[in-house]
């Protein structure tokens, strides 16, 4: 993939020989970058990337690979979704609604349902409770934005992960599992003053920076820029452009499944074709109207999941995805 060195953050190598990677000149406005960067370097159209259909949920696995069923997004709404059979389950967060402990048991309790190998969970903005600095400003404040959880005695959620007993819980740590480095991390550009928000730049790029070389597959709650982060109601671009630099110039995963964007086609088939051209001008195959936030995407290194169970009105009708890779060879 080519990157133009002139606009694209300033990258190095130290001593150690870690590709340092800087804050975008875009970073505030992921909109103008994802513009900017289809018009000259075609970034985000083919041949550098392309659209993947999914595993059907009936497809034999192939001999010798290991499969993860992907989801997110559940929001407490699991009941009515069908789960295919796979090796080990990635949910990218926000599997309750506020983070109340009877939601984290809620959901424990599905998870010890279900038959995988392995169940991997990170935390999304929806998970408030696991959120331990935003919790202690939220019991702070003079008015309740979160009354029901602004109410929680602090004792009631101090270790409120620990209610997680049927899967790995990952915060900004990694575990290996059928040979596959694995890293999880909750962190997302700031959206409305929920959990595990940061500034875009330098604060999101710190959290990125934690992420160690080497890991085959990054779970984040959050896209990165241009992949699955349309949201056609504002016509935005809303990924994070520190996530698409760490991710394709130096972590290179073979998978990246994250959520939190689910946004459907309904908003985007009411845009105009001109309206679409005006915005993104030269991206036009990007925008096609059967195009939602969910789904797969691969830039010939990574294969991106947006495996948001949920749509825009918080319906559980998108199923998980199914993602078939080899199993390294040393497992």
């Amino acid at each position: 993939m080519a990157f133009a060195q002139s606009h694209i953050m300033t990258a190095r190598r130290h001593q150690h020989s870690r590709l340092i990677i800087e804050v975008d000149e875009y970073s505030s406005n992921p909109t103008q970058a994802f513009t900017f960067y289809n018009i000259n370097q075609g970034r985000f159209q083919p041949p550098h990337v392309q659209m993947v259909d999914p595993v059907p949920h009936d497809a034999p696995k192939p001999p010798g690979y290991t499969r993860f069923v992907c989801v997110s997004d559940t929001h407490s709404r699991t009941d009515p979704i069908q789960m295919p059979y796979g090796d080990v389950l990635i949910h990218a967060g926000d599997f309750t609604e506020l983070g109340l402990p009877s939601e984290v048991k809620k959901f424990n309790e599905w998870l010890g349902s279900l038959p995988y190998e392995y169940k991997i969970v990170i935390a999304g903005n929806h998970e408030l409770t696991f959120d331990q600095e935003f919790m202690a400003d939220l019991i702070k404040q003079d008015f309740y934005y979160f009354p029901s959880v602004s109410k929680l005695k602090p004792e009631s959620y101090e270790n409120v992960q620990s209610l997680l007993t049927n899967c790995i819980y990952l915060q900004d740590s990694e575990v290996t599992v059928r040979g596959f480095r694995i890293y999880g991390s909750p962190w997302q550009p700031w959206f409305y003053g929920w959990g595990f928000n940061l500034p875009r730049g330098q604060a999101l790029l710190e959290k990125w920076n934690l992420i160690p070389d080497g890991i085959d597959i990054l779970i984040t709650h959050g896209p990165p820029l241009g992949f699955l982060d349309w949201v056609p109601k504002k016509m935005q671009r809303v990924g994070c452009v520190e996530l698409l630099n760490t991710v394709q110039r130096r972590i290179q995963p073979r998978l990246h499944v994250f959520g939190h964007i689910h946004e459907d086609d309904r908003n985007l088939k009411k845009t105009s074709r001109k309206q679409q051209a005006r915005c993104y001008p030269g991206t036009f195959w990007f925008l096609r109207e059967e195009l939602p936030s969910y789904g797969v995407m691969a830039d010939g290194t990574t294969t991106y999941v947006n495996a948001s169970a949920c749509t825009v009105n918080y319906q559980p009708l998108n199923p998980p995805i199914v993602i078939d890779l080899p199993t390294p060879r040393n497992t």
